[in-house]
């Protein structure tokens, strides 16, 4: 079999679009070689393996002006937390100004939507909604507890060491600027109820349905990112907790399965013991059933807490 003529180096381990192609005298017999791929919609694929999604969201918004990565697509793209029935759809999602014409596009689920400039980032040159914007989105698609999951994540304050930014994703003040421009949005009335329940501090999505399961079941609502001795920025913290009755809870996930992590919890849990609290560690299994063990073990620890002794 003989081997394809070399394409032009501006084609080459990339997804270009037909006309591009066509610019540069690349023929459609060429087009239709073994180490092409025809993604369709006019976008082709050099080189071997999946296409990159923002390689094809590129060359979709290279076609057709206007048009955004918006919805699951965004939200993978910030690294916004998804439930698993949407982190498992692999669809791509785009959104275009409700005042533009209809678009189809083949594979690619479009949305016609009300956007204002501000609402949108660039990323890697390519047009996405803004993760507040991601977020109210969503909101029609997610349950309330995965909608306040995912905003606590808009709202936590980064850890500059570990993270490529230094300042939260949204404010609690431009959240309900967000809303108000969009009152009659789908699944508006949800994302208010989530502004209502999302707090500064949880780290990961468990930590924030544990939080909203103790607080369902009746308990105070917890202090989160409690340090042992908030005079101490040193002192080591549990995810949340009862300062007045010395009650500290920790939802230790995967990442906490790393050797050097571990040996920071058993420090942080020793602290915590050596200073006779009551220290709750609670994992996937208690995500499994809802927390309602985890619940009531903590309800017992501040019963007993409030007896008078």
């Amino acid at each position: 079999m003989r081997r394809p003529a070399p394409l032009p180096p501006q084609l080459q381990q990339r997804t270009f679009t037909l006309v591009e192609a066509r610019v540069l005298g690349v023929g459609r017999g060429r087009l239709q070689a073994s180490d092409i791929t025809n993604l369709g919609r006019g976008l082709y694929l050099h080189g071997s393996g999946p296409p990159d999604p923002l390689q094809v969201l590129r060359g979709l918004t290279q076609l057709h002006r206007g048009i955004w990565a918006s919805h699951q697509t965004a939200a993978r793209i910030h690294g916004l937390w998804l439930p698993r029935r949407l982190e498992q759809e692999h669809a791509l999602h785009v959104s275009r100004h409700r005042s533009s014409p209809a678009l189809t596009l083949r594979g690619v689920t479009c949305h016609s939507v009300l956007q204002y400039p501000d609402e949108l980032v660039a990323h890697d040159g390519i047009p996405f909604a803004s993760p507040a914007r991601t977020w109210l989105d969503l909101a029609s698609a997610m349950s309330l507890d995965d909608l306040v999951s995912m905003g606590d994540q808009l709202l936590r304050n980064p850890r500059s060491q570990f993270e490529e930014r230094a300042a939260p994703w949204a404010t609690r003040d431009g959240l309900v600027r967000l809303l108000a421009t969009h009152p009659n949005l789908q699944g508006i009335v949800r994302a208010r109820e989530a502004l209502e329940l999302m707090r500064v501090g949880a780290d990961s999505a468990p930590e924030t349905q544990l939080r909203l399961a103790i607080v369902r079941y009746g308990l105070p609502e917890p202090e989160l990112q409690l340090r042992l001795n908030p005079r101490d920025d040193f002192s080591p913290q549990a995810d949340m907790g009862y300062r007045r009755y010395r009650i500290a809870i920790q939802y230790d996930g995967e990442t906490h399965r790393d050797p050097l992590q571990q040996a920071r919890d058993n420090d942080r849990d020793g602290r915590f013991d050596a200073a006779r609290w009551r220290y709750f560690k609670f994992g996937s299994p208690d995500l499994a059933n809802g927390f309602a063990r985890a619940c009531h073990r903590v309800a017992e620890a501040v019963l007993e807490a409030r007896r008078p002794r």
